[in-house]
C-alpha cells in the first residue's frame, strides 16, 4: 500500500496522511477529511463523495469470525501460513479471472452487471478472509502494520518529489 497525494482518477486532489499517534481512529478521522472541496466557475461549494466502507466487521471482527468458522470445522491443521498463502494467491487469480479480457474497467465498475459485481464482491472477500487469517497465523497485528507501513511510504515517496508521477522511489532524484 502506497501513501498518495495529488489527484485521484476523477481529477480530486486528495492527500494521505498518516496520524502521529499511530491510531486507527485518528487516522479514519483524518482520511474521512481528506478531499478537498472544488470550487466550480459559479462560485457553489461541490464536496465529492469518495466512497468508503461500512465501519463493521472491524479487521478484528473478521478475524474472530474466520477463526471461530475454522475451529468448528477442525480445519486449523490445514491453515497453516504456507497452506493460506497459497490459497490466497489462487483467490487473487479469481478475481484477475474477473478483469481478463474486458479491457480497463472505470473507476465504480459502471458497465458491470450486478451479478458480476456480487461475484467480484465474494472473491475480494475471499481474498481478504484469507489474508488475515494468514496474518493471524504469523502474529502480525494488521492494522498497525499498515500504520508502519503507511509512514514508510511516505518517506519513500515524499509528495513534494513524486506528485503526479508514477515512478517507483528508485527512480526520482532528490
Amino acid at each position: 500500500m502506497m501513501a498518495t497525494s495529488g489527484k485521484d482518477s476523477r481529477g480530486l486532489k486528495h492527500d494521505v496522511s498518516v496520524p502521529s499517534n499511530g491510531s486507527c481512529e485518528e487516522f479514519a478521522a483524518m482520511n474521512g477529511t481528506a478531499t478537498e472541496v472544488e470550487t466550480p466557475s459559479n462560485g457553489a461549494e461541490v464536496r465529492p463523495q469518495r466512497f468508503t466502507f461500512s465501519p463493521a466487521p472491524s479487521m478484528e471482527d473478521i478475524r474472530r469470525m474466520q477463526a471461530e468458522f475454522t475451529d468448528e470445522r477442525d480445519w486449523n491443521k490445514f491453515h497453516q501460513p504456507r497452506n493460506l498463502l497459497l490459497a490466497m494467491v489462487g483467490e487473487v487469480g479469481e478475481v484477475a479471472e474477473l478483469f481478463q479480457w474486458r479491457g480497463e474497467a472505470a473507476e465504480g465498475l459502471p458497465d458491470w452487471t450486478e451479478t458480476e459485481r456480487e461475484q467480484l464482491a465474494h472473491e475480494l472477500s475471499d481474498v481478504l478472509i484469507y489474508l488475515v487469517e494468514l496474518a493471524e497465523k504469523c502474529r502480525v497485528d494488521l492494522p498497525q502494520a499498515v500504520l508502519r507501513k503507511m509512514a514508510l511510504n511516505r518517506l519513500k515517496y515524499p509528495a513534494s518529489k513524486v506528485h503526479g508521477s508514477a515512478k517507483k522511489y528508485t527512480e526520482y532524484k532528490d
